[in-house]
């Protein structure tokens, strides 16, 4: 007789911890305006290699869903020297893709002296993603191995998808 109300007892405590626990972390994609003013999507994540170097990865569209994604790399500035165009290597698992380096397109990066950020096409790969993966991003002679977790991947995938509001 005793085990019927510990029973009923430790389900209301259960029920009671899940409505209390906070939700799910939300994803860090926020809506921006790019130099000229106009309304932008971007995942904002800083990243450390293999080698403890700290990355700011950026991805962000313009325009409405079905527009470009671009992902771009930024080092510290004096520290890393980005030769363009050079493409990023992408690997998950046996799977790889090369991202086309556009940084040239860009007229503030094609201007900036300091060499510490590049723009790639981010639209091969998502296009071929199906989930969240980690992923691994490389640029010869600079970034050796850049752990990319399974959340930012998800973020780079819904500045591909949402709206803008």
């Amino acid at each position: 007789m005793r085990l019927v109300p510990r029973l009923v007892l430790s389900v209301l405590v259960a029920l009671l911890l899940l409505l209390i626990t906070p939700a799910v972390a939300i994803a860090q994609v926020h809506q921006h305006s790019d130099e000229a003013g106009a309304p932008m999507l971007r995942s904002l994540e800083s990243l450390r290699d293999l080698d403890y170097q700290s990355w700011q990865a950026v991805a962000y569209r313009t325009g409405e869903p079905g527009q470009s994604v671009v992902l771009r790399i930024v080092g510290y500035p004096g520290r890393v020297r980005l030769d363009h165009p050079t493409p990023l290597l992408v690997k998950a698992g046996v799977k790889q893709w090369q991202l086309p380096d556009i940084t040239l397109e860009n007229p503030a990066l094609a201007g900036d002296g300091r060499d510490a950020a590049a723009e790639f096409d981010l639209d091969p790969l998502l296009g071929d993603l199906r989930n969240n993966r980690p992923l691994r991003l490389f640029l010869p002679g600079v970034l050796n191995d850049l752990p990319v977790p399974p959340y930012v991947v998800a973020e780079w995938r819904q500045v591909q998808n949402d709206p803008l509001t």
